[in-house]
């Protein structure tokens, strides 16, 4: 690896099922302690590319080294340094909390009084000490996430992969969730995540989208936003911005339309198109005054999803 401080390296790494591309010629590096995000829709490629990192699939051609170790020729050395996991977590709903840290523990070799104290920090740490006797069946789903992490941290791997965690959580043990995990990146655990929503994006330090199994852009949330690639982005608040939407869309000059809460995110290819849009929304019967803002992650991936 080029640089000490590089915990992953991935160089043209694809992988293929038959004649479709999962993940298509991707290179990135990872240094330590970044939150490190991977953004896009389901079947972009996120867990695909995860997969690979962990050792858990081959690429097809392409290379990768994690914490030093090339993914295809050592999967093992790689499985046994990273904490991985995944949407579908392995727990078992007739094993308790302490069950399952103990189980995960002895799989890293742990016993005896070194097994419990592992136990016990860990339940601490993720905030289930008093929960510990409860069979996991009976959490809610934002706790067993909590679960989940506390199993794959316990054994202090360098880096940790986490594939969509939040999915189908509640908002509340979501940002809970992601306080844990800016709790171990700060102590200088490096993470990779991959996630579909723009709020949980905002929380990494470097983010890739990526889409059709190609990144699209790689850079810090607030340097995505103010790419130049991206076009001016206005907001339209209009009682009927829903209808809006039909007569906006196919505009020539707009690169992305999309409903956000109540108002309408327009992303324009350039500035001297707005005094058009003013025309064409005032032709429409709207007097809304269409107001410049900072485009948010939605609009900067909907904006490069469509100019590619």
């Amino acid at each position: 690896m080029n640089s000490a401080r590089t915990t992953v390296r991935a160089q043209g790494l694809t992988r293929r099922f038959g004649d479709f591309v999962a993940v298509n010629d991707v290179s990135f590096a990872i240094e330590a302690g970044e939150i490190w995000g991977f953004l896009g829709p389901n079947g972009a490629g996120k867990s695909t590319t995860l997969r690979m990192l962990c050792g858990v699939l081959a690429p097809s051609s392409g290379r990768a080294e994690v914490l030093g170790y090339d993914v295809a020729r050592d999967p093992e050395s790689v499985k046994l340094r990273i904490g991985y996991m995944s949407q579908g977590s392995s727990l078992w709903d007739d094993l308790t909390v302490e069950e399952h840290l103990a189980f995960y523990a002895g799989m890293f070799g742990m016993d005896g009084p070194a097994q419990r104290a592992a136990v016990d920090e860990w339940s601490a740490r993720v905030g289930l000490a008093d929960r510990r006797k409860e069979l996991a069946g009976s959490l809610p789903g934002g706790i067993r996430k909590r679960l989940a992490l506390g199993c794959t941290l316990l054994h202090r791997p360098k880096i940790l992969f986490l594939d969509e965690p939040t999915a189908g959580v509640d908002p509340v043990s979501r940002r809970e969730f992601w306080d844990l995990i800016a709790g171990f990146a700060e102590e200088g655990t490096t993470v990779m995540v991959s996630t579909h929503y723009m709020d949980e994006a905002e929380h990494c330090k470097v983010l890739a989208l990526i889409y059709g199994g190609r990144i699209i852009a790689r850079a810090s949330p607030d340097e995505l936003k103010r790419s130049p690639a991206i076009g001016p982005t206005v907001r339209i608040d209009s009682p009927e911005s829903v209808a809006l939407i039909d007569v906006v869309e196919p505009l020539p000059y707009v690169l992305a339309c999309a409903l956000q809460r109540s108002s309408l995110h327009v992303t324009l290819r350039r500035g001297q198109d707005l005094e058009q849009l003013r025309k064409a929304l005032a032709a429409a019967g709207c007097s809304a005054t269409p107001v410049a803002i900072t485009p948010s992650l939605e609009d900067v991936f909907a904006s490069l999803v469509n100019a590619a």
